[in-house]
C-alpha cells in the first residue's frame, strides 16, 4: 500500500458579537421564539435596502490584526447567489475577490511541534436561516432568527496535515476571538462552526488530489473524528481502484459517520457579482492604526506574564491562558486568596474533570470564584485537610453553596490540637506493634499504613502534618 498525504483546509464561521444584525436592526440574541427577531430587510422583502453595521468591520479588522492580516484599506461585498430555502433573498451577501483582511497567520503547537498555518483571507457575510426538521411530522420548517447574522469567515491555507493540527488550529481560533469578544465562540450554539475541506494524495506527488468538504463541525471531537473517517475513506477508495468525487459530505458524529449529500459547487456555480445596494468599504490608516491600539492582551502575552508575575509553570500558564473564560476565573480567584499555584492547580485538576464530565463550561459551571477562593484560603489556614477540600469541591459543584457554609454544616473542620491528636496516635501505634517494627526495620511504607489509620479514625479531618510529626516523634521513642 502507497503511503499517502493528507491536505486539509479549514474555513470557520464565527457569528459576530454584535448588538444587532449585519444590515438592520434586528437583535442578534441566541434562543428567542422562531421568527421574532426578524424584519423586511432580513427576510428580503422586495424593495428594502441593507445598510452596513460598521461595528462588523471593526470585529472583522480586530480578527485579522490579531491573526496577523494585511487589511484591506478598499474592498467590497458581492451577492452569492444560490437557493435554499433558509436563504429567503436567494442570494447571500458575502465577499469575493477583494476581502476585508489578506494573508495572515496562526502558530499551533502540537506534541512539541511548532507550526504555522496560513490564513488565506478573512471576510465579512451574512448568516443564513435555520430549517428545523420536525421528525414526527416529517415537516420542516423555517426559523429566520438566524436570517443576516453577521459572521466573518476565516479561510486557511491547505497547510493542516492531520486531525491534531485541525483541532490546535480551531482551538488557538477559538482562543483568539474569544479575547477580542468579537465572538462568544459558544460552539455548542453555532456561532462557531467549521467546514473541512480534505484530499489525499500519494507521498511526493505535487498535485493536490480532489477534495470534499464536511460543513457545519461545531465541536473539536467532531472535527477530530470527521478527519480520522474521511482520510480513511479516500486512502480505501483510492487503493481499490475508485475515483473520489467532488462532493459536500455530511458528518453523522453519534454514528461517527459520514455520507455525501451533494456534488461541490465551484465559485462559478455562485455567479458572485458586486452587491449594487451596498457602498465599497474604504478605511484609513487611522482608522485601522486605532483598532490595533485597542487590542487586549493576548493568550501569547497573557501567557509569559503568569509565568513570570505568578511563577507558574509555562504547562499550567498555557492551559490557564487557553481561553479567556478560564484566565478571567484564575486572576479573580487569585486575587482574592493570593495563592497562584493553588488556584492553577484546582482549575486544572478536579475542575476541569468534573466540567469535562459534565459537558459544560466553566462560566456555566456553580462554582464562582469567590467560593473557591474561599475553599483554598480554608486549606491554607488549616481549617480543612486538602482530602476533606475535595469532597467540598464535589458538593459546591453540585449545589452551587459556599464552602464555608459546607464545612459548618457538615462538621469537617480540620482537627489541629496537638494533644487529642497525641492520644490518637499513641492508641494507633500500641495497636500495631506490626507496623511499627516494620517502619524500624526499614520499610518505609508501613507509615502510610499507621497515617492512614489515624485519618480514618478521625474521617479525614485529623491535620495531616500534625499527625506525621507526632508519629515519628512516638515511634523514634
Amino acid at each position: 500500500m502507497k503511503e499517502y498525504e493528507v491536505i486539509i483546509g479549514l474555513e470557520v464561521h464565527a457569528e459576530l458579537s454584535t448588538n444587532t444584525k449585519i444590515y438592520c436592526n434586528c437583535s442578534t440574541s441566541f434562543g428567542a421564539d422562531p421568527n421574532t427577531h426578524c424584519c423586511p430587510i432580513c427576510t428580503g422583502m422586495p424593495g428594502t435596502l441593507p445598510v452596513l453595521n460598521e461595528k462588523v468591520v471593526e470585529y472583522a479588522v480586530k480578527a485579522g490584526l490579531a491573526t496577523n492580516c494585511e487589511i484591506s484599506r478598499f474592498s467590497k461585498q458581492d451577492r452569492k447567489n444560490y437557493f435554499y430555502p433558509d436563504l429567503p433573498k436567494a442570494y447571500q451577501i458575502s465577499q469575493y475577490d477583494l476581502p476585508l483582511c489578506i494573508g495572515g497567520h496562526i502558530d499551533i503547537n502540537v506534541n512539541g511541534n511548532k507550526k504555522t498555518i496560513g490564513i488565506t483571507r478573512i471576510h465579512i457575510e451574512e448568516d443564513a436561516g435555520k430549517l428545523i426538521h420536525d421528525a414526527y411530522t416529517g415537516d420542516t420548517l423555517v426559523d429566520m432568527n438566524r436570517c443576516a447574522v453577521p459572521l466573518i469567515e476565516i479561510v486557511s491555507e491547505p497547510d493542516i496535515r492531520n486531525a491534531d493540527e485541525a483541532v490546535a488550529y480551531m482551538q488557538n481560533l477559538k482562543s483568539t476571538l474569544e479575547y477580542l469578544e468579537v465572538c462568544d465562540c459558544k460552539m455548542q450554539e453555532g456561532s462557531l462552526r467549521c467546514d473541512v475541506n480534505l484530499s489525499v494524495r500519494p507521498v511526493g506527488q505535487k498535485e493536490f488530489g480532489t477534495r470534499t468538504e464536511t460543513k457545519n463541525l461545531n465541536s473539536f471531537r467532531a472535527i477530530h473524528n470527521l478527519i480520522e473517517f474521511e482520510t480513511k475513506r479516500q486512502i480505501e477508495v483510492i487503493e481499490n481502484g475508485g475515483v473520489i468525487h467532488q462532493e459536500t459530505i455530511r458528518w453523522d458524529d453519534a454514528k461517527g459517520i459520514g455520507y455525501a449529500m451533494r456534488s461541490k459547487e465551484d465559485a462559478q456555480d455562485y455567479r458572485y457579482f458586486p452587491e449594487p445596494d451596498l457602498a465599497p468599504i474604504v478605511l484609513s490608516d487611522e482608522y485601522i492604526d486605532n483598532i490595533k491600539n485597542s487590542l487586549p492582551e493576548m493568550p501569547h502575552i497573557k501567557k509569559e506574564r503568569y509565568i513570570e508575575e505568578f511563577g507558574l509553570p509555562e504547562y499550567d500558564a498555557e492551559i490557564l491562558t487557553a481561553s479567556k473564560y478560564t484566565a478571567s476565573f484564575f486572576e479573580k480567584t487569585n486575587s482574592l486568596c493570593n495563592n497562584p499555584k493553588a488556584v492553577s492547580n484546582w482549575i486544572m485538576g478536579d475542575f476541569t474533570r468534573m466540567l469535562n464530565e459534565k459537558e459544560i463550561e466553566i462560566y456555566d459551571s456553580k462554582v464562582t470564584e469567590e467560593n473557591l477562593a474561599t475553599l483554598i484560603s480554608l486549606i491554607d489556614k488549616g481549617t480543612i485537610s486538602s482530602k476533606i477540600a475535595k469532597q467540598i469541591f464535589e458538593e459546591m459543584f453540585e449545589t452551587g453553596e459556599n464552602a464555608k457554609d459546607i464545612v459548618e454544616k457538615k462538621g469537617l473542620v480540620q482537627i489541629s490540637d496537638e494533644g487529642a491528636i497525641k492520644q490518637l496516635v499513641e492508641k494507633i501505634v500500641e495497636a500495631n506493634p506490626q507496623s511499627v517494627a516494620d517502619y524500624k526495620a526499614g520499610k518505609d511504607r508501613a507509615i502510610g499504613f499507621l497515617v492512614g489509620q489515624i485519618m480514618k479514625e478521625t474521617k479525614g479531618k485529623a491535620n495531616p502534618q500534625i499527625v506525621n510529626k507526632l508519629l515519628l516523634e512516638i515511634i523514634n521513642k
